[in-house]
């Protein structure tokens, strides 16, 4: 679904990152004005590179924690963190600091422009969930203090702090939980499931299993998450909402799947798991179905199958 953007100027907080420069690109494809800000820890200026459509592209280098924005506004999607377990473990700060100063600065921004806000959340809010698939309503099973904590903690008081802001009136907002979102402009050296699938395969044709590898995830192709925020981001909803793919898989299968898009006859190393690693993750996507309209169209084994095949072509990439 798409929508004539042409008049708007919209600011995309990690817009330099995986997921934002798609969200970017499709915006530009319906003719917004982007205004990308990004402090460029974790995101890549290249994959602004070629990011085309009848839209304009502003670049802005700065902390989405206290960056200035001028002139008019009416949209501000909160993109920015870093999102993979090595980056925000790296970056336990900068990860805090993303999820609360830059949070409460969007709605500062958001309110002063009498702009909408789209925050967006993550999977990670549920912990390790002891309810499944998981819905809105599930507060979560999450250590405070735990390693994922920076992460998983950061998102909460985003969420706390855009509700409330909702709440009172400051703001028109709606909060999004993300869930596993695969695709081309990862990094290669990201860290999650399919880019560290990727590099093992190809440089020992073997693959490291935390666990047992029965404990399950549910992949979107970042194409479909991408719509399902611009639809929150365009409806009168407030959310949270989970987007994400309920086609529910086996580590070890999509290890699987990763080892067949490459060629590589694998085998598979066993370590234990990592502390705080869920069991189960997996969405109940009711509510987006009822309220935007959406559900994934790709399959799970086709969005790790494309993100996989552009993960090892741009490893040998000049």
């Amino acid at each position: 679904m798409e929508r004539d953007r042409h008049g708007q100027r919209i600011v995309v907080l990690g817009g330099g990152g995986f997921l934002g420069t798609h969200v970017c690109e499709r915006l530009l494809g319906e003719g917004a004005t982007v205004v990308v800000v990004d402090s460029w820890i974790t995101g890549r200026e290249r994959n602004l590179v070629g990011l085309d459509g009848p839209g304009t592209l502003e670049v802005v280098t700065a902390d989405a924690a206290d960056v200035a924005i001028d002139g008019p506004v009416a949209a501000i999607m909160h993109l920015a963190s870093p999102a993979s377990p090595p980056d925000y473990l790296r970056h336990p700060t900068e990860t805090l600091r993303a999820g609360s100063i830059a949070t409460l600065h969007a709605i500062d921004l958001a309110s002063a422009h009498g702009a909408r806000l789209l925050f967006a959340s993550t999977s990670e809010v549920y912990g390790d969930p002891l309810v499944h698939p998981q819905p809105e309503t599930y507060t979560g099973n999450v250590d405070p203090t735990g390693p994922r904590a920076v992460y998983d903690e950061a998102k909460r008081f985003g969420e706390a702090a855009v509700a409330a802001a909702g709440r009172d009136g400051r703001v028109d907002a709606a909060i999004v939980r993300i869930f596993n979102t695969v695709g081309p402009r990862m990094r290669p050296d990201d860290g999650r499931m399919v880019p560290a699938f990727v590099a093992e395969l190809l440089d020992t044709a073997s693959a490291t299993i935390h666990g047992d590898g029965r404990q399950t995830r549910s992949v979107a192709d970042v194409a479909d998450t991408v719509d399902g925020l611009l639809r929150a981001l365009d409806a009168p909803v407030r959310g949270p909402i989970n987007i994400g793919n309920p086609d529910e898989h086996p580590v070890l299968e999509v290890a699987g799947w990763v080892a067949e898009a490459l060629g590589v006859e694998p085998t598979f190393r066993f370590v234990p798991a990592m502390p705080g690693d869920p069991a189960r993750r997996c969405p109940d996507i009711a509510l987006a179905e009822r309220t935007l309209g959406w559900r994934p169209r790709v399959s799970a084994r086709d969005a790790v199958v494309r993100a996989a095949r552009w993960l090892a072509a741009e490893r040998v990439a000049p």
